[in-house]
């Protein structure tokens, strides 16, 4: 049982180390389309900046994740690992056609999935984080669409009087300070999700650990408002390694087929993204900083007039993001099924 649960830990990172490959897009795509730092500058500018959110951004997040959406009572290592595997699957398709879906309802929709599977609707937590999340799915990108509206108002008034060359080479410089609080944000939010996933497994087998000694006794965790030093570090570590190697189909879709943009469009886009983020994960609301960012590009893509968004294309990814929850959930459950058939608990 020691082994087995190192394994899904080892799952866990590695699902988180997909999640910032999948959502790399998030942080660099409109860095690199309006050309401001080449791909390669860009991922490393954000993977930098994904791994600072340990030290800027707290666990609320993680702590909602691993108490707010399923019964731990009925949580056990297939759960989990269930979980995991249907939201990779989901992961790896949408990366391979290029959709910009969220890891994030991803890992939740594949969690509700395998404990569905395993206890039934009774097995999931209806209230408070449930209602957020849910509705965050529409939310999240219409206030990333209006913060990144407003914020390409206010610069239009405030520099409407200043040389283009000039604006151009002002929004160049600040859009590194736009793209590396989207990138804080990005990790902040998104890194927690695994970090919960990983306490609400500790705690469920902890029994498994209880005598343990040296570097097994770290896997002895017993409380969901304890979130260990090495589970936060690996989290954070191997969503910068993600990111760092990118995601190239998702960096094109995003950064140049939704919108055209200039730096002053890039940098309203990821300092209103981010912001909505922040004030989420300040919260310990999952939300989807896919849906967020894209949203934003919408809105900034919309002040010029509604004709400079490709709608087509937009709906496409709203599609997925509303199938996100229940495909990623159906694989898990699906998972979770075979995993118990031949690895009873």
């Amino acid at each position: 049982m020691v082994t087995f649960v190192i394994i899904i830990v080892a799952v866990a990172l590695a699902f988180d180390f997909i999640n910032g490959f999948h959502d790399s897009a998030n942080s660099i795509a409109t860095i690199v389309g309006t050309r401001v730092l080449s791909p390669l500058a860009a991922v490393i500018w954000a993977a930098v900046f994904n791994f600072s959110a340990l030290f800027f951004v707290g666990t609320a997040v993680a702590k909602s994740v691993a108490a707010g959406f399923i019964d731990l009572n009925i949580v056990d290592a297939n759960v989990i690992l269930g979980g995991l595997l249907g939201a990779i699957t989901w992961n790896l398709i949408t990366w391979w056609f290029g959709i910009p879906s969220s890891s994030s309802h991803a890992l939740i929709g594949g969690y509700a999935g395998a404990a569905v599977a395993k206890a039934g609707f009774e097995a999931l937590l209806w209230g408070k984080k449930w209602i957020e999340t849910l509705s965050a799915i529409a939310l999240s990108p219409m206030l990333g669409a209006l913060m990144g509206f407003l914020l390409m108002v206010i610069v239009f008034n405030l520099f409407r009087r200043v040389a283009n060359a000039r604006a151009e080479k002002v929004f160049r410089v600040l859009q590194l300070t736009s793209s590396a609080l989207l990138s804080l944000a990005h990790g902040g939010n998104d890194a927690q999700k695994t970090m919960g996933i990983i306490v609400g497994l500790l705690v469920a087998t902890q029994a498994t650990f209880a005598n343990e000694t040296g570097l097994l006794a770290h896997l002895h965790v017993t409380s969901l408002d304890h979130i260990p030093v090495w589970v936060e570090l690996g989290a954070y570590t191997m969503i910068s390694l993600g990111t760092l190697f990118g995601g190239w189909r998702i960096v094109h879709t995003m950064g140049t087929r939704i919108t055209k943009l200039r730096p002053v469009g890039g940098f309203c886009a990821e300092t209103g993204g981010a912001m909505v983020i922040l004030v989420a994960s300040k919260f310990g609301i999952p939300v989807s900083t896919t849906h967020t960012i894209t949203g934003a590009i919408v809105g900034v893509g919309a002040t010029n007039r509604l004709s400079a968004v490709r709608w087509g294309l937009a709906g496409r990814i709203v599609w997925a993001w509303i199938i996100t929850i229940p495909a990623s959930a159906a694989m898990a459950a699906l998972s979770y099924k075979l995993l118990a058939a031949f690895i009873p608990l």
